[in-house]
């Protein structure tokens, strides 16, 4: 069965794509890993790392995105004719292992989402909007994922910034979640926030059935002036106040301008530029992954 992790921070523009992508790409092509990459984030960044936008295009002509499978569990339709076999995208970029189920712009619609729950709750007998909501949240992520999770090594789900619906059932289906970061302090509080967050999340599953959720570690991703930044030794000070030694990763990825270049060619630094600083950092924080997991 595979281990299923999400990448999530409360804050955007922190990496969650470029580490999501990467460390996928890493783990397949070097490791041998079949690897799901699951893209949960309306702005389709994962989807377009791995595909191009006419691939994409023709892709969600066809409805073979993920909210076609969230339309079937919101508002089950027996004539589907689609399953997740269907809408997985195989062999992604050319490399065998490496599979992708592309996001979509448009995932789920909320008002609908309400509706249905609502209808739940005024059938049973002590209406509880809170308990069906709870139970739909755990379930949503882990329905589309039961079918495939037997095929993979890893399920790598890349969140959107901010703590939406598709971000919390992701978490509640996960086994562990990365933590990406730049070493600047406003990434610090989305660091915090999101800890907080998953604390409220557990404790709101705990009478049912407990997440088993675990933070695997914090990756940090360098910005503009990066680890010179004047604010670089504060930062850190307050993050290893914060976080056990254990669940800081060691390496680090560096600015790279090839890791943008990458992003433009629709493929992963690692298989676009191999020689690249980025990517040999990539490369190495694959194998401290792998580490980390088998120590845990």
């Amino acid at each position: 069965m595979a281990l299923v992790i999400s990448t999530v921070n409360m804050k955007g523009g922190v990496g969650k794509t470029t580490l999501t992508v990467n460390l996928a790409t890493c783990l397949a092509k070097n490791h041998g890993k079949r690897v799901l990459v699951l893209d949960l984030d309306a702005q389709i960044s994962a989807t377009l790392s791995l595909m191009s936008p006419h691939e994409f295009a023709q892709t969600r002509k066809k409805r073979r995105t993920l909210s076609y499978l969230l339309d079937n569990i919101i508002q089950p339709n027996p004539y589907s004719k689609l399953d997740i076999h269907d809408i997985i995208q195989p062999y992604i970029c050319g490399i065998e292992g490496l599979d992708l189920l592309p996001g979509d712009l448009e995932l789920y619609d909320e008002y609908i989402v309400s509706e249905t729950l609502h209808k739940q709750a005024a059938m049973v007998d002590n209406p509880d909007f809170e308990t069906v909501w709870n139970h739909f949240e755990r379930v949503l992520i882990q329905k589309i994922l039961e079918p495939v999770l037997e095929h993979y090594h890893f399920v790598i789900m890349d969140c959107a910034p901010g703590y939406n619906l598709l971000t919390r059932s992701g978490l509640s289906a996960s086994n562990y979640y990365l933590l990406p970061a730049r070493p600047e302090p406003l990434s610090v509080v989305g660091m915090q926030l999101l800890e907080r967050r998953i604390a409220k999340l557990k404790e709101s599953h705990q009478t049912n059935q407990p997440l088993n959720l675990n933070l695997l570690g914090v990756v940090f991703i360098s910005s503009g002036g990066g680890l010179l930044s004047r604010y670089y030794n504060r930062v850190m000070r307050r993050v290893q106040t914060d976080f056990a030694p254990e669940k800081l990763f060691k390496t680090s990825i560096p600015m790279d301008v090839n890791v943008a270049k990458a992003v433009d060619n629709f493929m992963p630094v690692v298989t676009s530029m191999p020689n690249s600083s980025g990517s040999k950092a990539f490369i190495k924080l694959a194998e401290e992954f792998l580490s980390k997991l088998s120590a845990s």
